[in-house]
């Protein structure tokens, strides 16, 4: 019998459970396999279909609407922790706040399929300010898809072994390695996902003290402030002269970007994954002096170094707004 049914047939709903709780909560431990073999055990009826697509979706949402308060108290301070310890580079807050501020629904409903992306986006629901019956209706949704479709899967893996019962003496033998391998390489293909942006990073990043050094001197540096309006909001202040651009307006203006000076980006990603996407963009753009700051705006502020406020503005107006320019 392959690994994980045994463990199912055992542990029966609560495994089930259990294990989508705590994926849900951001521990990256897949709960597709488990799901897979709940809906291919549920075609021999020695799971019901229905009683673990209810189990599913309960988990997720009582995982989803903790951080939806959790979101709602402590606003972009979780969420710059929860880029820091994602092992997937591309999802960051960045990314998500703008998918959700353009099509909050379909985020929400899609949000399960999309690695990073489903431990994300409750929270940046709860700061976004929404309704939170509006939530967790759409949350359900998107809940039950997922769930759906992983029990549905696996139903018809079930269905195909009864029409060939041969089919479980290959399933039984190798079972057990293929999650291994599974789970292994979804770990190995994370990790290198991330390494590979991390030494980017490291090889072209700013120091602070290096730009503080620069200012000091009358230096000519176009620093951009990538950072999202709602970000603005408790925290209103950006580097001296900053402009602050949206990754995707920045891309636009390739034109207007100066040749002859340093482009510092910056960001509040730990790992300044925006900052150094983005540059990676203007490189392929013909854009060559561009370097993500060290830290990004939160070093920055650590360190003492002086920055200029930002004039009071109503996050409800500029938060789908693709460019703020910072007069200098």
């Amino acid at each position: 019998m392959p690994l994980p049914t045994h463990i199912l047939l055992a542990y029966g709903y609560f495994l089930l459970f259990g294990w989508v709780l705590v994926e849900q909560f951001g521990i990256p431990l897949p709960a597709t396999p488990v799901l897979l073999a709940a809906g291919a055990l549920s075609a021999e009826h020695q799971i019901s279909f229905a009683e673990a697509m209810l189990l599913g979706v309960g988990a997720c949402l009582i995982s989803d609407s903790s951080w939806f308060f959790i979101g709602k108290r402590y606003g972009h301070h979780v969420l710059r922790v929860l880029c820091k310890l994602s092992l997937e580079p591309t999802i960051c807050v960045r990314r998500t706040q703008n998918s959700f501020g353009r099509r909050r629904a379909i985020t929400l409903m899609i949000a399960k399929f999309v690695p990073g992306l489903a431990t994300l986006a409750p929270p940046v629901a709860g700061q976004n300010g929404m309704a939170y019956p509006e939530f967790l209706l759409f949350d359900a949704v998107g809940a039950s898809l997922w769930i759906g479709a992983l029990l549905g899967g696996g139903r018809l893996f079930g269905d195909a072994l009864k029409r060939d019962p041969h089919l479980l003496d290959w399933v039984g033998q190798f079972g057990g390695a293929l999650l291994l391998v599974g789970i292994l390489g979804f770990f190995a293909y994370r990790l290198y996902r991330r390494r590979l942006v991390l030494r980017k990073l490291v090889a072209s990043r700013l120091e602070p003290e290096e730009l503080k050094r620069q200012l000091d001197a009358g230096e000519q540096v176009y620093i951009v402030d990538l950072r999202h309006p709602l970000e603005l909001v408790p925290d209103p202040f950006t580097l001296p002269g900053a402009h602050h651009l949206s990754p995707e307006d920045l891309a636009r203006r390739i034109g207007e970007i100066p040749r002859d000076r340093d482009i510092v980006l910056y960001c509040t990603c730990p790992s300044e994954a925006t900052a150094a996407k983005t540059a990676m963009t203007l490189h392929k753009l013909g854009i060559e002096r561009v370097r993500p700051l060290r830290g990004g705006y939160d070093e920055w502020k650590r360190l003492g170094y002086p920055m200029d406020a930002i004039p009071p503005f109503d996050p409800n107006v500029v938060v789908d707004a693709p460019l703020i320019q910072i007069a200098k």
